[in-house]
């Protein structure tokens, strides 16, 4: 990994030359690429552990679907694709690479995307592969549970509150985007996760502190750590898929839909403010709309 990290680090700083020197670009349009890149460049360090030269057109396809998956505009996709071309073309104009890896890869469509989702089967199997003996799996477990009957986007579970749990009218208020409000239901089985959690802060008297996840430190839980947890609980339970906390959020959707809720419902649960946005989020069973036209048909 050492080594790749170097010529990432050393192709970062030539193509930072060239497009400040020889594209003339402005000091903020060099940052914001710099960003871009570097974003790209650890997710394949992550994933991938391969320099510059090596990415290959599905590795770039794989970070996009990423992207979606955390819920980035497309504004924001399209420009971190602009970006990665932009990169790569340099890299094949100086003869480091012979064929351009994005040459085939188009930015975000104005149709739909549906996402990757997972079967309850699934799902259950992620869960369960917590161990919760540990006071650290218990607060996995809990948060698992939270990420998924809840259908709750990361930073709206690592910034939950203790003063959001209701659990006695069996709800948790949620800050969503804008900051803007919304309660949600809880299911029995998380509460209980929860519940005995928060018995093991008791213990480490963190009982003052305002976040309900906490790190080892007692600070609270960060994004990067959620990510982690997931993938590890992913390689437990033997699923070979790329799972991101909004994997979780969108197979939520797509369970309550094929469980007969309705999308206005469906959308209240998740935070959308438009209906629109939940349509692209979740997707109908084929075989459900079919039976759903004959019926109507007879």
């Amino acid at each position: 990994m050492a080594e790749s990290s170097e010529k990432w680090r050393k192709t970062e700083v030539s193509y930072r030359s060239y497009i400040r020197l020889e594209k003339h670009l402005s000091p903020n349009t060099v940052e914001a690429y710099m960003r871009d890149i570097q974003d790209f460049s650890h997710y394949i360090m992550h994933w991938f552990d391969v320099p510059p030269v090596k990415v290959e057109p599905f590795m770039i396809e794989r970070f996009m679907a990423f992207l979606f998956d955390r819920d980035r505009k497309k504004t924001s996709q399209a420009r971190m694709l602009s970006s990665i071309k932009s990169f790569y073309n340099y890299l094949l104009l100086n003869d480091k690479i012979d064929v351009l890896p994005t040459e085939f890869i188009s930015g975000p469509k104005a149709g739909r995307h549906v996402p990757d989702t997972l079967s309850i089967e699934e799902v259950d199997r992620i869960i369960g592969s917590v161990d919760v003996q540990t006071t650290n799996g218990r607060r996995n477990r809990a948060m698992l549970e939270l990420l998924y009957s809840c259908g709750l986007r990361v930073s709206e579970l690592t910034s939950l509150r203790m003063c959001d749990l209701f659990f006695g009218e069996g709800y948790i208020r949620v800050a969503g985007k804008g900051d803007k409000q919304r309660l949600v239901p809880v299911s029995r089985t998380a509460r209980e996760y929860i519940y005995a959690y928060l018995d093991d802060r008791k213990e480490k008297k963190w009982g003052s502190k305002n976040s309900v996840f906490l790190s080892n430190r007692g600070k609270a839980i960060t994004r990067i750590m959620v990510f982690n947890i997931i993938r590890q609980a992913v390689a437990r339970a033997g699923i070979d898929k790329q799972v991101s906390p909004h994997t979780f959020r969108h197979s939520f959707a797509t369970h309550l839909l094929a469980g007969g809720a309705s999308i206005r419902q469906v959308q209240e649960m998740l935070g959308h403010e438009s209906i629109v946005t939940t349509e692209i989020y979740t997707h109908l069973d084929t075989s459900r709309l079919r039976e759903t036209i004959e019926k109507l048909s007879v």
